[in-house]
């Protein structure tokens, strides 16, 4: 991990590399595809689930994101579609044990999941246990096998060393991605988080942004920012901003 002059070069030199990964907006298909189209509320229905299903495949976003309740059911209704599942584990407070969060992955892997956003330990982390955080993201991704795993780090609670740390140990774990925020904490994405976070992994490494993604210019300034994937209930009004 980067500390004090070091950690701030390396952290201004990622708003430079930002500056220059400028290019060419998507276009509407490859827009779809990097969209997680979402519905984590609560108090979701079963017909609100079917909308959220049925938009997907009409858009042809990359999957649905959803509680774990409804894993099997939205992999049943998408089975002959090209959109994935992506249910969330230690959803959204992190603070479940590892015993329960793998069971639960297990368990998502097991009804259909084809991608899987897990929560952090964060309170672990900000202990100063970073090693205990560590140990369960890599024994989750070992228990999903091929299923690729996303790593929320709720940025709106970390300092930029803590971020910076567990992008890293995302890294290490074998993850697939890691992802900027839950949608329920304090603040959702910002261009400077998934910069930071782009510049931590590589090139390589996934990079979600989400978390208070409403708009195509919020969307195309994270990707701007180095974000592969874009966590979003609006995944249709901003397809229909593009067409515009």
């Amino acid at each position: 991990m980067f500390k004090g002059k070091e950690f701030q070069s390396r952290h201004r030199g990622g708003g430079k590399q930002t500056a220059e990964r400028k290019q060419a907006p998507p276009s509407r298909a490859q827009l779809a595809r990097l969209i997680d189209h979402s519905l984590l509320r609560a108090q979701a229905t079963q017909g609100e689930i079917d909308q959220l299903c049925d938009e997907a495949a009409e858009h042809h976003f990359a999957t649905v994101s959803v509680n774990p309740v409804w894993t099997a059911y939205c992999a049943k209704r998408l089975r002959d579609t090209s959109v994935g599942v992506n249910p969330v584990v230690g959803f959204p407070l992190g603070a479940s044990t590892a015993h329960i969060k793998l069971e639960e992955a297990r368990e998502a892997v097991r009804h259909g999941a084809s991608e899987l956003d897990m929560v952090i330990n964060i309170g672990a982390l900000r202990s100063g246990f970073p090693q205990y955080v560590e140990q369960e993201v890599a024994a989750i991704v070992k228990a999903c096998h091929d299923v690729p795993v996303k790593v929320i780090l709720e940025t709106s609670y970390l300092s930029d060393e803590e971020k910076w740390r567990v992008c890293e140990i995302a890294v290490r774990a074998r993850a697939a991605y890691v992802k900027t925020s839950t949608g329920f904490g304090k603040a959702g994405a910002t261009p400077k988080d998934v910069a930071l976070m782009r510049e931590a992994v590589g090139p390589r490494f996934g990079v979600k942004a989400a978390g208070g993604i409403r708009t195509l210019r919020d969307t195309l300034l994270l990707l701007e920012a180095g974000a592969t994937r874009i966590g979003t209930s609006r995944g249709v009004d901003i397809l229909k901003e593009l067409s515009e």
